[in-house]
């Protein structure tokens, strides 16, 4: 398993990312800074005893509804671990930012 952790290059995560749901780059990126800041509080390792891995998110991403773009599907994603865990949320993606501005 590809472990996230502190050092490792989002290379990996970002292309997995864009190969699995063809996504804006933009972001791919934000969504993959989110998934290393989340694996490096150590939450995921406390909550399920195990490191967080580029497998789990892809994994865990493509259970989220059909129609979801990447940023909905890391939220909903994130929405479910926050729900049955707590303190996820601020792993969040904002969706409400305009890019053009």
């Amino acid at each position: 398993m590809r472990v996230l952790h502190p050092g490792v290059d989002r290379t990996e995560l970002e292309r997995e990312l864009r190969d699995a749901f063809d996504a804006d780059p933009d972001i791919v990126t934000v969504v993959a800074r989110q998934a290393r800041d989340l694996s490096e509080s150590d939450q995921f390792v406390t909550d399920f005893g195990a490191e967080l891995t580029v497998e789990d998110i892809v994994d865990n991403l493509a259970d989220a509804p059909e129609d979801y773009q990447l940023a909905e599907r890391w939220n909903w994603w994130l929405g479910a671990l926050d729900l049955s865990h707590g303190g996820y949320a601020r792993f969040s993606v904002r969706q409400d930012i305009d890019k053009t501005s």
